[in-house]
């Protein structure tokens, strides 16, 4: 875990726990529950391939399939580098509602967000993203500060990839079939 936790104040003397010690944390599902599809797409929030997925394919998905009820869509954050896990907490300390809204934000914005590479540079470019999606400052630092909150989030990566066996992204998963990173 100290591996991933840096630049934010994230709990820096957080203790990487056994997985089966973490809660695994619930899907956040956008579309009708009782869809006759599923997607799972593994992402990370600093995926180029990722990024345009949702610049280019995402928008006509939602429209076409999520919006009409024939798809219930799951976004599997997946965590190789320290400022995707920021980003992941800030989508989520969002909370439910806005979760989707974020993560669209983080994607739109990724080149500006990660261009500074440093650290601070990365997560002011996270906080202004949280401060648009209606955060505060002080709501931003706390989620950042929640060590348990990190080690459910990289525990929920883990689980999920490994059962699904994912190794790449973006790598979806369509009725249980699983289709790596294509157009």
């Amino acid at each position: 875990l100290a591996l991933f936790l840096a630049a934010p104040a994230i709990a820096q003397d957080a203790a990487p726990a056994e997985q089966g010690q973490v809660e695994i944390l619930p899907d956040i599902t956008m579309g009708a529950e009782d869809a006759p599809l599923t997607i799972f797409e593994y992402a990370s929030f600093t995926c180029g391939h990722c990024a345009a997925f949702h610049d280019e394919s995402w928008p006509k998905l939602k429209a076409d399939y999520i919006d009409t009820g024939k798809v219930k869509f799951v976004l599997r954050e997946v965590y190789f580098d320290r400022p995707g896990l920021w980003a992941g907490m800030v989508a989520r300390c969002a909370g439910p509602d806005r979760y989707f809204g974020v993560t669209d934000m983080l994607f739109d914005e990724q080149s500006a967000w990660t261009s500074g590479g440093q650290p601070a540079q990365i997560a002011e470019g996270l906080r202004k993203i949280g401060l648009k999606a209606g955060m505060t400052d002080d709501q931003i630092t706390a989620c950042w500060d929640d060590g348990a909150k990190a080690e459910q989030l990289i525990a929920t990566f883990q689980k999920n990839a490994t059962d699904d066996k994912v190794d790449a992204t973006p790598t979806f998963i369509i009725g249980g079939e699983k289709v790596p990173n294509q157009p």
